[in-house]
């Protein structure tokens, strides 16, 4: 296996915004280490879009669409992934969020049908996918691994988006408990937790993350490459032993310290 190429031979999806943002990433990072990738999102566009640039830089790449709300896509997608890929290897689910779904809602204030929303858009629908992922790696008899797009917001307080915090701390214990159970089946679940990367949906909360970047002890966003190359670390064989974990990728926010102190720079402390 050469340096780059992780992923040779591989048969990898990418559930739900598999053609925008981080999902765009993915698909373009598991192509280049040498996966064949089923790209889903629920616009039919977008998907396209996305294998066209894999497939036009010398990639595989099959576009789907599925709400991943509803448990008949999930299954359809799922179903003609592996059809089309000849088995399945490697799942990714990435799509998720807060703000472009419901505003920002202090607690008190937020309804049943918002609460359920974002925990369906977050954590509901990985449990779908993974559910049909364990059905395919447990059928074929080899194994497999799951890799989700977590967020920062799981590890600490998500004020006015409690609903997102609670989902993605949620979808960390997910891949403790899939990692658990099928280990011995040599299935393996992890995530990787999202601080401030440079995507539409960053766009969309905080502009051009100028001053967002202030605060990053590395002073900047970060890329959906370098998202991209996390996830396919660990879904590749050089990750075999790395199972149930919560990888950060955050350019050090989380480490920060949360108070201002005395001459310190304000990536640094306040």
């Amino acid at each position: 296996m050469q340096a780059g190429r992780l992923l040779d031979g591989r048969r990898l999806i990418i559930v739900g915004g598999g053609g925008i943002g981080n999902g765009r990433g993915i698909s373009r990072g598991a192509a280049a280490a040498g996966a064949r990738v089923a790209i889903v999102d629920v616009s039919a566009d977008r998907a396209r879009e996305a294998a066209d640039e894999v497939n036009n830089h010398g990639g595989a790449a099959l576009p789907l669409v599925a709400d991943v709300r509803v448990q008949a896509d999930v299954e359809r997608a799922v179903a003609s992934a592996v059809d089309w890929l000849g088995g399945l290897d490697s799942v990714v689910t990435v799509v998720g969020g807060y703000s472009l779904f419901t505003p920002w809602t202090p607690l008190a204030e937020v309804t049943d049908e918002q609460w359920n929303l974002i925990i369906d858009l977050n954590l509901s629908y990985v449990f779908r996918v993974v559910r049909e992922a364990l059905k395919v790696f447990l059928e074929q008899g080899s194994g497999g691994s799951i890799v989700s797009i977590g967020s920062i917001s799981g590890s600490v307080g998500s004020p006015y988006g409690a609903a997102y915090g609670a989902a993605k701390a949620g979808l960390a214990n997910l891949a403790k408990s899939v990692s658990a159970e099928y280990g011995q089946c040599g299935i393996r679940m992890n995530v990787v937790s999202c601080g401030v990367i440079a995507t539409e949906a960053q766009q969309a909360n905080f502009g051009d993350g100028g001053t967002i970047a202030e605060r990053v002890p590395a002073g900047r966003p970060g890329r959906p490459e370098e998202i991209a190359a996390a996830v396919v670390f660990l879904a590749s064989p050089y990750a075999s032993y790395i199972s149930g974990q919560n990888l950060t990728a955050d350019g050090s926010l989380t480490s920060r310290f949360p108070l201002p102190l005395p001459g310190v720079p304000p990536n640094v402390a306040g």
